[in-house]
């Protein structure tokens, strides 16, 4: 090649790391965004059935729904579930155990259905007191997870998770934000950590199965390049 000629620029490429991650940034954001939507359609739903059962009230001029709901709920649901989503399978690369149990969106579909099922008894089935509804719902959350998580890191998890969140709602009915009939403990019902705990195993298990969906993307990508 003579020294005068001179090579025409070509369109740059981003290297392998660069467009690594800028596709996982992308991807964490879907991923997020996703599992917001979940966490309001379900926040919406599920909490319908609590105050037709007059579980929850709230004051009049709070209403502003027509799903006859608090209006900041969904949104704050749907923040909680895009964060515990994300959470649960950063903490399994952190640890080193990818969570690989039943990861499949059939399992995934079951593992929602029966967590709205053990809201929909909290709200439907009536026993003859507020010990025995507990003890019944804390078994079925932890058959939920039995069933569909079995790991240490989504067991613990849970737990916390059921822990602020039942913190949260003492404070926020201690407040008048809302509150609930029959309270047995504190401000709450006693039952209520077992729903949250079988919510935080759902959303981790949706999180879970959209990073795998994620990493499946991503290897096939670099396989083609």
């Amino acid at each position: 090649m003579a020294e005068g000629d001179t090579e025409s620029p070509g369109p740059k490429k981003c290297g392998p790391y660069i467009s690594s991650v800028t596709s996982r940034s992308v991807n964490l954001m879907i991923r997020g965004v996703v599992l917001f939507f979940i966490g309001v359609f379900l926040a919406l739903v599920l909490n319908l059935l609590q105050i037709q059962r007059n579980v929850t009230l709230f004051p009049p001029d709070v209403i502003a729904s027509i799903f006859s709901s608090a209006w900041w709920v969904p949104p704050c649901c749907g923040t909680a579930s895009a964060v515990i989503g994300l959470l649960y399978p950063c903490i399994d690369r952190h640890l080193g155990e990818p969570h690989k149990f039943k990861r499949e969106w059939s399992s995934v579909m079951r593992c929602v259905a029966v967590f709205v099922g053990i809201n929909h008894a909290s709200a439907k089935v009536d026993f003859d007191n507020n010990i025995q509804l507990s003890l019944t719902l804390a078994a079925l959350s932890i058959g939920l997870w039995w069933t569909f998580d079995r790991s240490r890191s989504g067991f613990g998890l849970g737990v916390g998770i059921a822990f602020l969140a039942t913190l949260v709602t003492q404070l926020l009915v201690y407040n008048g934000v809302y509150q609930y009939t029959s309270p047995d403990f504190l401000y709450v019902r006693s039952w209520l950590p077992c729903i949250f705990f079988a919510g935080g195993i759902t959303m981790g298990n949706i999180g879970r199965q959209l990073a795998m969906y994620e990493c499946k993307v991503i290897a096939e990508k670099s396989h083609q390049e």
